[in-house]
């Protein structure tokens, strides 16, 4: 039997082609035993503003760590969570179904704030947010696996593949830069690379449209008819 899968780094309220990857495999695996990166899509997301595009950003303990894990990434300051809500609501009130989303999205923040790790706040948005487009696709961390982290990361990702019994393997296409798909495929894993062109545009505001902004912005647009602008969406049976 087939079994799709995906691995990658957890990201804070991501676009919506991580959640369309999310909707197209059978699992979905975050990989936050791997460094963590500034100035990435960990930590932080863009969101629409009058003047532009604008940084959400979640501060984290980063001085003197160099090589530190994701997993291990601590917040710095608690106050985080109120200023993006405050900025969300400022920039977001009028909004098609901001009075539909925004209690929704207060709810994650309120809990996220009590939070400690990057991972667990990343995690607890990914959840609440796939349930709420109707992504039923179990999300669970790498380190559920017994795999070896000391293998170069071809063979750690073959390795946690053939744990989960996965067949075939999606990534985004920044990977090909690094990825060895003949040894994937020597292992019996498949490889496909995720497409993102050809998303609809909705009603968003302060033109021009962007394609590549946080899903809370889809969201607080487009309410439950936000899976009409994902490709993956609307096929798939509960597997929890």
């Amino acid at each position: 039997m087939n079994k799709k899968i995906i691995i990658t780094q957890s990201n804070y309220i991501p676009w919506k082609g991580y959640f369309d990857g999310m909707a197209l495999v059978d699992e979905f695996v975050l990989y936050d035993d791997m460094q963590y990166t500034r100035r990435d899509w960990r930590n932080r997301n863009l969101i629409k503003t009058p003047q532009g595009l604008q940084w959400l950003t979640i501060p984290v303990e980063v001085k003197g760590k160099f090589y530190q894990k994701i997993r291990d990434t601590k917040v710095s300051d608690k106050k985080w969570a109120k200023e993006h809500l405050k900025a969300i609501r400022f920039n977001y009130a009028k909004a098609r179904c901001f009075k539909e989303v925004f209690p929704f999205l207060e709810s994650i923040y309120m809990e996220a704030e009590k939070l400690e790790y990057l991972s667990e706040i990343n995690f607890l948005f990914l959840r609440n947010i796939k349930d709420y487009l109707g992504i039923f696709t179990p999300m669970k961390f790498c380190w559920e696996y017994p795999y070896n982290i000391e293998q170069d990361r071809n063979r750690r990702l073959i390795e946690i593949c053939k744990l989960a019994g996965a067949t075939d393997y999606y990534s985004g296409p920044a990977a090909k830069n690094y990825m060895d798909e003949q040894l994937f495929l020597q292992e019996g894993i498949r490889v496909h690379w995720l497409d993102y062109s050809g998303y609809s545009e909705y009603e968003q505001l302060y033109p021009p449209f962007e394609h590549g902004v946080s899903i809370i912005d889809l969201l607080l647009n487009e309410g439950k008819d936000a899976v009409k602008f994902l490709k993956n969406t609307g096929n798939k049976e509960c597997k929890m």
